[in-house]
């Protein structure tokens, strides 16, 4: 198997056309046709589903178009490894980012990247954080930011902030406080709209009513910030999630944040690299930029409910 074969398939399937992939490419289709044939032959499988529309890959050429991904952009980051450890930092970054963590992260951090490191080129991912955990495993992103629940032994992790969550709903709902704050039983008996399981904010408040002896009366799941916050406008409910994602929202008044208490809820911010990928020049750079900006939008109040881990 030959890196060109990886990236002739990867092309063939971002573009849903032999014909296509070969004009990008700049080689004849008939050689495409006969590297993708040799490519299936060494598998064993066949790798897309032909017809007059057009390719579409199979499940087992899905599985190898990510791990095709993932092979060219390490060969990538060789290269850029070996170029940069004589040169200013520069080339391709890719950090992921939960949804809950991008409203406060993602535009400081974009417009540093751009000052600091014009040479740089920072690809940021907005996902699950259970889908960013697997594709920093297989290598298709170099950094992610991610929370600490344990299960980050895999990693190479350092701590960035820690964030205050609150219990949240529309401004005059019926599932308000009465009170300036709310204890934990009472937000739990609540309908919350939250995450799905293993998804962003829902281990800590699992673990954390799981150790106080309480648990979830009603939740309403739902994997989206956009339609989360759609929900809780609707007052279908209330969430327990940190200020920032919703902040316009309760500086606007449409929305109220409660401090939750008996026990308070916070969950640690982490950022991860692979313990097996070492990190290009440009990467190691953006890591070190990542946490001076957080450091900075917490010193300046720009995150709020963050504080850095003492």
């Amino acid at each position: 198997m030959e890196l060109r074969q990886l990236r002739y398939y990867v092309a063939i399937v971002d573009h849903g056309s032999l014909s296509r992939a070969a004009l990008v490419l700049h080689v004849a289709q008939p050689a495409l046709t006969q590297q993708l044939r040799q490519l299936e032959d060494e598998l064993g499988a066949q790798l897309l589903h032909r017809s007059a529309q057009g390719v579409l890959a199979t499940d087992a050429g899905k599985v190898f178009y990510e791990h095709a991904q993932a092979i060219l952009k390490q060969v990538g980051d060789a290269r850029s490894a070996v170029i940069q450890s004589t040169t200013r930092p520069s080339g391709s970054v890719s950090l992921g980012l939960p949804h809950s963590i991008s409203n406060a992260l993602a535009l400081p951090l974009l417009m540093a990247a751009r000052n600091t490191y014009p040479e740089i080129t920072l690809q940021l991912t907005e996902e699950l954080s259970g889908n960013l955990n697997e594709q920093l495993k297989s290598g298709r992103i170099n950094l992610a930011v991610l929370f600490d629940d344990g299960q980050l032994g895999a990693f190479a992790s350092s701590a960035l902030v820690e964030e205050e969550l609150r219990f949240i709903c529309r401004t005059g709902s019926v599932f308000g406080p009465p009170g300036e704050r709310v204890a934990l039983a009472e937000a739990l008996a609540t309908t919350l709209i939250l995450p799905a399981q293993q998804q962003g904010v829902r281990p800590r408040i699992e673990n954390v009513a799981r150790e106080a002896g309480l648990h979830l009366s009603s939740v309403i799941e739902i994997n989206s910030i956009a339609i989360l916050k759609s929900a809780i406008l609707a007052d279908m409910g209330a969430t327990i999630l940190p200020v920032a994602p919703l902040l316009a929202d309760i500086e606007r008044g449409a929305m109220l944040a409660r401090p939750i208490h008996s026990p308070a809820l916070a969950r640690k911010v982490t950022l991860c690299a692979s313990r097996n990928i070492p990190l290009t020049n440009a990467a190691a750079a953006v890591k070190r930029l990542v946490h001076q900006v957080t450091a900075d939008l917490c010193a300046g109040g720009a995150w709020p409910g963050a504080q850095l881990p003492k």
